[in-house]
């Protein structure tokens, strides 16, 4: 099978997001589970480990963010980035972190999708 092919048929959003999520997993992991994990180590050990997830994650997303410029401008590509992002958060904060599920949430992705309308209303 010819993995390439069938690669080059997704559309460019739906390969840009899903590069985009699995990016913001890794970035979740680098920002926020050295306060879980690592609270009593030495903030040089939660540096460096943060900075080594956040290598992977930056290894995503570089590619995705030029994959996705060939079909998205700078600012479509920048909420999407938001979007990908808080939908990546909020399950990471309430499942790993075990944070309490907040109205809030709700509230601030409702005005991040506003912001999403704004930037592909020319795409809809």
């Amino acid at each position: 099978m010819d993995f390439s092919h069938f690669f080059s048929s997704i559309p460019v959003i739906y390969r840009t997001v899903a590069l985009l999520v699995l990016s913001n997993l890794f970035m979740s992991f680098a920002w926020y589970a050295h306060l879980k994990n690592l609270s009593s180590a030495p903030i040089w050990i939660a540096i460096l480990s943060s900075w080594g997830v956040a290598l992977f994650e930056y290894s995503i997303m570089v590619p995705a963010n030029r994959l996705g410029f060939t079909d998205l401008s700078l600012g479509q590509l920048k909420i999407l980035q938001e979007v990908v992002s808080l939908s990546v958060f909020i399950p990471f904060a309430v499942f790993y972190m075990k944070e309490p599920l907040k109205l809030d949430y709700l509230w601030a992705g409702l005005c991040i999708l506003g912001a999403a309308y704004f930037m592909f209303r020319d795409k809809l």
